[in-house]
Parts: structure tokens; C-alpha cells; sequence
């Protein structure tokens, strides 16, 4: 059974309306007359980093997909819950504490509580944390509402973690000291977009994080919009390191479309409407279903792996 088949189980068991039918990355909650908006995400060792990473990365890392999340839904954070796996090294439970208390500050969300469990010595290690947070309004954009006309747009550029994993796993290495650190820094420190999402959330018709890849996130609103996005790879936004790293062709645009782990907003909104923060448009949805890829003109076949899959 895989990740999919295993949530599709889940669904029959799901019935409270803040579940969202388990469609969306976050529940929501009435919360006066605002959204109370919940949501959790794991990393574990050897899948979500590396065995070498640094800890205080790790920490850093952690938090910040969950508050992508939040960011996602325009929601300010209010709060932490962390679940920690031990695995009885005390230099590394130090450095992720450090890690944890700088994220914390840098984004000024309380860590509230949570839970330890020991691992014990040589097992994988492996961290939840809950993030809680509130979306002020009635309306939090999801994944199902957009439509045959808006335009596709993404904030910031693509890849960057993908080419830093790269040289974090030592596929790849540069001569340039400031293009390993800003590629590095994006694979180990991404930064959620918490101010863009909140500027960004009652205008859009559809937004979520860049997690898995722009292909493979860009199918899922698709899917869940009824829709069919077209992805122009030659107007994906990629960043000068990333260019002198990786190069800008068609194969380079495609591993930055696929690499995932950007934390960029994707998002979905009338090409009429006027948006207050700069952003590139990548495509446009049309009637039908799926993706489509074309540049310059000339359509591409899509790859076998619309980004990370969760086996």
C-alpha cells in the first residue's frame, strides 16, 4: 500500500467537516470569525534529510515546511507542537534545540508543548511538529476552485534546494563560495512565505506551497480544480546561482520543476485580478484535466516523476 492508497483509506473515515475530506495540506476550524487552521508534517532521517545533516538545520527545516503550510492559507502562526524521536546523542538533541529556538524567533511562533520518545542508539531519527495558526476572513483559498482562464503564478524562483541538495549529497560541487552558501541555505534553511501569503490569500482563486515540485504540485490543483494547467518551462523563474550552477535549458528547467522542497506559493487567480506582490506567471488553466508542458512553443513530454513521490 502506498502513501495514496493509505490516505484513500483514511477518507472513510473521515467526517468532520475540518478535515476538508483530507483534500487540502491543513484542517480548518471556525475560530470566532476567523479560521483556526491546523496542520502537521514529519521529516525523518535518510528520506527528508540527510544522516550528516547539521541539526540545527534540521530544526530549522522542520518548522519552516509546517508554517509554509499555514502560509499557504494566508494564516498568521499562533503556535508550536513538536514531536521529537531521541536517539540518545546529546551533542545532537543541543544543536536541534539551537536550531529550534532560531527558527522560533526568526518567525515569532511560540513553541507550545509536545511529546519525546527515545528511538534508541542507531535507529532512524524522526520529527513531527503540529503548527496552529489563523486565517482571518471567511475565505481561505484550497485546492479545488480554480478555473478554465487563471493564470498560474509562483513566488520567488525554483530549484534552488533541489541544486543544493545536490551539492549537500556531493552529486554536484561549484568553485564559487557564494553559490554553494545560497544554494545550501535554500536546501537547509527555506524561509515560508508568511507576509506574501497573507497579501496574497483573499485575492487568489487557488494557492499552495511548492513542496514536492511545481509539476507534481501544479497536477494536484488540477485535479482538484477540474481543470487543466499548461506549464510554460521557459518562463519558470530560476535564480543567478542556479543558473551558473545548473544552467537554464529545457533539462535544467526540468529539475528545478521537479526537484521540489521550494516553499514557493503556487497559486492560481483571474489574470484580471491585480496582485499587490511581484510574481511570475508559468501557465494558465484550461478545460480538461492533468498537466501539460510546452516551451517556447513546443510541447514537452512530461517526466515519469512529476516531483517527490512518498512511496
Amino acid at each position: 500500500m502506498n502513501e495514496r492508497d493509505f490516505i484513500e483509506r483514511l477518507k472513510t473515515i473521515v467526517t468532520h467537516p475540518a478535515a476538508r475530506g483530507l483534500l487540502d495540506d491543513t484542517a480548518m476550524m471556525p475560530f470566532g470569525r476567523h479560521k483556526l487552521v491546523m496542520t502537521h508534517d514529519m521529516m525523518v532521517e535518510g528520506v527528508h534529510f540527510l544522516p550528516d545533516a547539521d541539526p540545527a538545520d534540521v530544526a530549522w527545516k522542520l518548522v519552516a515546511v509546517n508554517l509554509s503550510d499555514l502560509a499557504a492559507k494566508g494564516a498568521k502562526p499562533l503556535g508550536l507542537l513538536l514531536g521529537y524521536g531521541r536517539a540518545n546523542d546529546d551533542d545532537w538533541d543541543r544543536a536541534f534545540v539551537e536550531g529550534l529556538k532560531q527558527a522560533i524567533e526568526r518567525f515569532a511562533v511560540p513553541l507550545l508543548g509536545g511529546d519525546t520518545v527515545s528511538m534508541g542508539h542507531g535507529n532512524a531519527r524522526a520529527f513531527g511538529l503540529t503548527a496552529i495558526g489563523e486565517a482571518k476572513g471567511h475565505i481561505v483559498p484550497s485546492r479545488c476552485n480554480a478555473q478554465a482562464g487563471h493564470a498560474v503564478y509562483v513566488t520567488g524562483t525554483i530549484g534552488d534546494a533541489w541544486a543544493g541538495l545536490q551539492i549537500a549529497s556531493g552529486a554536484l560541487n561549484s568553485p564559487d563560495m557564494d553559490i554553494t552558501a545560497t544554494l545550501l541555505t535554500a536546501h537547509n534553511r527555506p524561509t515560508p512565505q508568511l507576509e506574501n501569503g497573507r497579501a496574497l490569500s483573499s485575492l487568489v482563486s487557488t494557492m499552495m506551497d511548492v513542496s514536492d515540485g511545481l509539476l507534481l504540485d501544479a497536477s494536484r490543483i488540477a485535479d482538484a480544480s477540474g481543470v487543466r494547467i499548461e506549464i510554460d518551462m521557459a518562463e519558470i523563474p530560476l535564480s543567478p546561482a542556479f543558473k551558473q550552477l545548473i544552467g537554464e535549458n529545457d533539462i535544467a528547467r526540468m529539475s528545478a520543476a521537479t526537484g521540489g522542497d521550494d516553499y514557493q506559493l503556487l497559486l492560481t487567480a483571474s489574470p484580471e485580478t491585480v496582485l499587490p506582490i511581484a510574481l511570475t506567471c508559468v501557465g494558465i488553466c484550461r478545460p480538461g484535466s492533468g498537466i501539460g508542458l510546452h516551451s517556447h512553443g513546443e510541447r514537452k513530454n512530461l517526466p515519469k516523476n512529476l516531483g517527490f513521490v512518498h512511496s
